[in-house]
């Protein structure tokens, strides 16, 4: 199976890493997908790809996704620490 990319976006962070977040288009079948990528930079300067994640290309759960990734970022009400330790625990 191949993929084609469409478009491609990245964020930037840490030392040498980025996300790779792109649409992709599966040949021959033509299926679209969302794909968020995980990887870091070499001492050349390639990309190296760790881990992926493949989401469905729809907007409705896009809109889902972004609205609970916010509602994490935003909760102010607990540390990082806490929310470490909060996940362990369960």
């Amino acid at each position: 199976m191949e993929y084609k990319t469409l478009e491609a976006d990245y964020v930037e962070y840490g030392n040498n890493k980025f996300l790779e977040i792109s649409k992709k288009k599966v040949e021959p079948d033509g299926n679209i997908f969302l794909s968020i990528l995980k990887g870091y930079y070499t001492l050349e300067g390639e990309k190296r790809y760790q881990r992926g994640l493949g989401i469905p290309y729809d907007k409705e759960i896009v809109e889902q996704m972004i609205e609970k990734m916010r509602a994490i970022v935003s909760d102010s009400t607990a540390s990082t620490e806490d929310a470490e330790t909060e996940v362990k625990e369960e």
